[in-house]
């Protein structure tokens, strides 16, 4: 079972903890639109070479656009032994309708 949590959940780790690390696995020209500034970047065909670039002491909030790639990449994470990656529920797009109500939507 994948461990998933929310925007508002996940602006709250960003507030109070700095220990927090995001993973965006959109496509570049999804990331033009809008993103997450604290979000480091690796669109989702690169995660098979790249995955040990992660940290594992963190909590890991993966994100996509309304969450599917990034649930397969939390699955595919966890298969890799990374238990403190968590799906953001509805994705980037969920946090422009909950917490950045300014950030530009597609």
């Amino acid at each position: 079972m994948y461990k998933k949590i929310s925007a508002v959940d996940t602006a709250f780790l960003l507030e109070n903890n700095s220990k927090v690390a995001l993973l965006d696995v959109r496509e570049k020209d999804e990331l033009s639109i809008c993103h997450i500034e604290r979000a480091l970047h690796i669109p989702i065909d690169e995660i098979p070479n790249r995955y040990e670039e992660l940290p594992m002491n963190v909590p890991l909030i993966v994100f996509c656009h309304h969450g599917m790639r990034s649930l397969k990449v939390v699955q595919y994470l966890q298969e890799k032994g990374f238990q403190n990656a968590f799906n953001l529920t509805g994705g980037i797009n969920d946090w422009a309708n909950t917490i950045d109500r300014k950030m530009p939507q597609y």
